[in-house]
C-alpha cells in the first residue's frame, strides 16, 4: 500500500480515537454536545474517510484497466473517479453540515433550561392542586375533630344528637362520607358512628384506614388516595384510640391531568437521558448516507469508465493481434451509432485489405522459402564445406560441414568477414583461381582443403573438402610400398654378405694379420653395419606388413608398467613415475602390438630426456599415467625432454624424424597400432618443458572384439566412425 493510502489510514484512525474520547469522557457524557462540537467531529471523519475511499477507488481502477486490453495506469478511470468522487462529496458535506447544524440547534432547544422548566412547572401544578385536595380532607378531619370534641363532655357516642351534629359535619364540610370508630389493642376496628351508611365499601376503607394510621401511632392524622377517593383520618385527642374517618369523591379529570402531567415529565426526563445518544445515533445516519452516496458516485465511476474504455480496449486489442500477424480479426459492432461504430467500421475495413494482401505475400513467401529448404537440406546433407560471401566478403551463407571444417559455430559465422574467420580463404579471392589447394589452421589442428570458387551474384561461392586424411593415406600408402620394396631389395642380399663376412673371418682371421688385427676389425665392421641394415629393414617390414591384432582381454596396468620396466632397467639415472587406479577395467587389446607401442613411445621419451640432459646423467623423468575420462581408458606419458618440433602434426608420418639415428618409422607404427585398435594418438607440450603423449581407447568399441582379429580396412572404418561420433558430440 503507498505512503499516501497508509497516511490516510492513520489520520482516520487517530481521529476516530479522538473522537471516541471526546464522546466517553466522563466529564462531558451526560451533556449534549453543542452543536459546532458534532459538526466539527463529522467533518472531521468524514472528509479523510472519504479521501480514503477515493483513494482506494483508484487504486481497484488501476487494477481493472491493468487488466483491459488498453493496459496502463488507467487514467480515464482515475479522472472519473475523483469527478463523481467530488461531485458527491462536497454537496453531500455541506448538506451534513447544514443537516448536522439544525437537528443539533432543535435538540438544544427542546432539551434547554426554559423548556424544562416548563414542563416541570406544569407538572408541579398539577401535582400541587392534587396535594392541596389530599391536604383539605385531612385539614376537615382536624377541624372536625376539633368541633366535636366539646360534644364528648355532654353527649355520649349513641346520643342521637351527637350523630346529627357528627353528620352535620360531614354535609356541611363537602365531604363524601364520614365515620367515628376506635381499634383494640388487637387492631379490630369498632365502628361507633357512619356518616354514610348507604356505602356498603365504607368498612372495607375503615379497615384500610385503620392500617395506615397504625403506621405512625404518634401522628394526629393522616391521608391517602384511596383510588378516585381521597380519605383522612385523625385522632379525637391525644393518646386516645377514638378516631374520625372522613372521604371526599375526587375528580375524575383532575386525577387525570395530574396523572398525565407525571408521565409527560417521566418520558421528558428519559428523553433527555438519551439526548446524547439521539445525537450520536442522527450523526452516525449522516456518516454512514454520507459514505454510501460516495461510495454510490464512486461505483457509477467505475462502470461509466468502464463503458468508455471497454470499445476503446476491443480497438486496441484488436490492434494489438494485428500488429502479432493476426490479419483475420475483426471488432465487434458496439452498436452505439456514434464515432466509436465509425472507427471500428474503419478498422475492420483496414483489416479485410491487409488480410487480402498479406495472404499474396505469404503465398510468395512460401515458394521462396520451400526453395530456401531445399537448397539448405542439400548444403547440410552434402559432407564438403559451402561458404557463400557478398561484395564485401561477408558470409551470408555457410553449412554446417564449412563450420565443423573450420571448428566455429554455425550460428556465429553469419555476416562475419571471411578474412576474419579464414584468412587463408579469403587470400584465395584476391587471386581468384577456379580450384585450390590450400593449408589452413581450424582450432589447433593444421588440415589441408580443396578449394572450388564459383562467382555467384556480385560475390562468391567457395566449395571446400578437407583432404588432409586423404593424403596422409596417400603418403602412408606411397611409403608402405617403398618400405615393401626396400626390405625386399635389400634384405636378399644382406644375409650372403653377413655369412660371407663370418666365414671369412673364421677362416683367414688368425692367418690373415696375426699382429695388427686388421681383418678382424673390417670384417666385424662388416657384420655390425649389415646387423644395422638387417633392424632398419625389420622395421621397413613390420611398417609395411603390420600382422593383424587379436584382441584379448588384458590388463593395461601390466602392459604399461612392462614397458616402464624395460627402459628402467636400462636408464637407472632417470626418474620413472607410474601413476595408475586399482579399479581400471580389463582393456581388450592385443598385448604384443600395444605394448610395442607404448615402449616406442616411452622410448623416444628416454631418448628425448637423454638428449637434454646428456647421457647417464640425473634430472630426467618420465611419467606414465593410466585413467578412465568418459567411458575412455586415457594413456599418457610425459617427459621433461627436449619437448615437441615445430611440425609436430608430422610426427606420426613415415620417415618424419628429429634424430639424425632415427627412421621416422617409430610414430607411424604407434599410430597405425593405435588406429587399429579404434583409438586416437595425440601430442602436447607439458608445462615447465618437455612433451605430452596421450593415447585414448574407447572400451566399449574394444570389448566385443575379444578372441577376434580385425583386419586393416575393418580398424580404419570403425576409426572413421567413432572420430566422426566424437566430432559429432563436439
Amino acid at each position: 500500500m503507498p505512503s499516501i493510502e497508509v497516511g490516510t489510514t492513520a489520520v482516520l484512525a487517530a481521529i476516530c480515537v479522538a473522537a471516541y474520547f471526546i464522546l466517553t469522557s466522563s466529564d462531558a457524557s451526560d451533556f449534549l454536545l453543542t452543536p459546532l462540537l458534532t459538526a466539527a467531529l463529522l467533518i472531521a471523519i468524514l472528509v479523510p474517510a472519504m479521501f480514503l475511499m477515493v483513494l482506494i477507488a483508484r487504486r481497484i481502477a488501476q487494477g481493472r484497466a491493468a487488466r483491459s486490453p488498453i493496459g496502463g495506469k488507467g487514467r480515464l478511470h482515475v479522472r472519473l473517479v475523483a469527478l463523481f468522487s467530488g461531485l458527491a462529496a462536497v454537496p453531500t458535506l455541506l448538506v451534513v453540515i447544514f443537516a448536522s447544524i439544525l437537528f443539533q440547534y432543535g435538540v438544544e432547544f427542546w432539551f434547554s433550561e426554559r423548556a424544562r422548566a416548563t414542563i416541570e412547572n406544569a407538572g408541579e401544578l398539577a401535582q400541587g392542586f392534587y396535594e392541596e385536595s389530599i391536604q383539605d380532607v385531612e385539614d376537615n378531619a382536624l377541624y372536625m375533630a376539633g368541633d366535636l370534641l366539646p360534644l364528648l363532655e355532654f353527649f355520649d357516642y349513641d346520643d342521637p344528637r351527637f350523630y346529627e351534629a357528627f353528620a352535620l359535619q360531614v354535609y356541611q364540610r363537602g365531604l363524601t362520607d364520614g365515620a367515628l370508630f376506635t381499634v383494640t389493642d388487637d387492631g379490630e376496628i369498632r365502628t361507633l358512628l357512619l356518616a354514610n351508611p348507604e356505602d356498603r365499601t365504607l368498612n372495607e376503607r375503615l379497615q384500610a384506614a385503620s392500617n395506615f394510621v397504625r403506621l405512625d401511632d404518634d401522628a394526629l392524622s393522616a391521608s391517602n388516595d384511596a383510588g378516585g377517593r381521597f380519605e383522612a383520618v385523625t385522632r379525637f385527642a391525644d393518646e386516645t384510640n377514638l378516631f374520625i374517618y372522613v372521604s371526599r369523591v375526587s375528580d375524575p379529570q383532575m386525577l387525570v391531568q395530574t396523572q398525565r402531567a407525571q408521565a409527560i415529565l417521566a418520558d421528558y426526563d428519559e428523553l433527555l437521558s438519551r439526548g446524547r445518544a439521539m445525537q450520536l445515533r442522527f450523526n452516525a445516519a449522516l456518516l454512514v448516507i454520507s459514505l454510501l452516496i460516495v461510495g454510490a458516485a464512486i461505483w457509477i465511476a467505475l462502470n461509466v469508465a468502464d463503458r468508455l474504455v471497454r470499445p476503446v480496449g476491443a480497438l486496441v486489442d484488436a490492434a494489438r493481434k494485428v500488429a502479432a500477424g493476426d490479419l483475420s480479426t475483426r471488432v465487434p459492432d458496439f452498436n452505439r451509432q456514434d464515432e466509436i461504430d465509425t472507427l471500428a467500421n474503419t478498422f475492420n475495413s483496414m483489416t479485410g485489405t491487409l488480410e487480402e494482401q498479406t495472404g499474396a505475400l505469404v503465398n510468395a513467401n512460401n515458394q521462396l522459402d520451400s526453395r530456401r529448404a531445399f537448397t539448405e537440406a542439400v548444403l547440410s546433407s552434402v559432407t564438403a564445406g559451402v561458404v557463400s560471401v557478398d561484395g564485401e566478403r561477408r558470409v551470408r551463407l555457410v553449412n554446417r560441414s564449412a563450420a565443423e571444417l573450420m571448428k566455429r559455430d554455425h550460428a556465429a559465422l553469419m555476416d562475419q568477414r571471411l578474412a576474419d574467420i579464414a584468412p587463408e580463404l579469403d587470400q584465395l579471392l584476391d587471386g581468384y583461381q577456379g580450384e585450390a589447394v590450400v593449408q589452413m589452421t581450424a582450432g589447433g589442428d593444421p588440415r589441408t582443403l580443396a578449394v572450388t570458387i564459383v562467382e555467384d551474384q556480385g560475390g562468391h561461392v567457395l566449395t571446400f573438402d578437407d583432404i588432409t586424411q586423404q593424403l596422409l593415406d596417400q603418403r602412408r600408402a606411397a611409403w608402405s610400398d617403398v618400405a615393401r620394396r626396400i626390405a625386399h631389395e635389400i634384405k636378399n642380399p644382406l644375409t650372403p654378405i653377413q655369412l660371407a663376412a663370418e666365414r671369412l673371418q673364421r677362416r683367414f682371421g688368425e692367418t690373415a694379420d696375426p699382429d695388427g688385427g686388421t681383418f678382424e676389425k673390417l670384417t666385424g665392421t662388416i657384420i655390425r653395419q649389415v646387423g644395422d641394415l638387417r633392424r632398419m629393414v625389420d622395421e621397413f617390414s613390420s611398417f609395411a606388413r603390420m600382422p593383424k591384432p587379436v584382441f584379448r582381454e588384458e590388463s593395461a596396468v601390466d602392459i604399461i608398467r612392462q614397458a616402464i620396466f624395460l627402459h628402467e632397467v636400462a636408464h637407472p639415472e632417470i626418474e620413472f613415475e607410474l601413476a595408475t587406479s586399482d579399479d581400471l577395467p580389463p582393456l581388450v587389446c592385443d598385448r604384443r602390438q600395444l605394448g610395442q607401442a607404448l615402449t616406442n613411445v616411452v622410448k623416444n621419451a628416454v631418448e628425448a630426456v637423454t638428449q637434454r640432459h646428456g647421457e647417464g646423467e640425473p634430472g630426467g623423468k618420465v611419467k606414465a599415467s593410466a585413467a578412465m575420462e568418459d567411458g575412455r581408458l586415457m594413456l599418457q606419458v610425459s617427459d621433461n625432454g627436449v619437448g615437441l618440433p615445430d611440425e609436430r602434426e608430422r610426427l606420426t608420418e613415415p620417415y618424419m624424424t628429429t634424430r639424425a639415428s632415427g627412421t621416422g618409422l617409430g610414430l607411424a607404427i604407434v599410430k597405425k597400432i593405435i588406429e587399429e585398435h579404434f583409438g586416437t594418438i595425440s601430442f602436447s607440450d607439458r608445462p615447465g618443458g618437455g612433451a605430452n603423449v596421450r593415447i585414448a581407447l574407447d572400451i566399449e568399441t574394444l570389448a566385443p572384439l575379444v578372441d577376434m582379429t580385425v583386419d586393416e580396412d575393418e580398424a580404419e572404418s570403425r576409426l572413421s566412425q567413432l572420430t566422426r561420433s566424437e566430432t559429432e558430440a563436439e
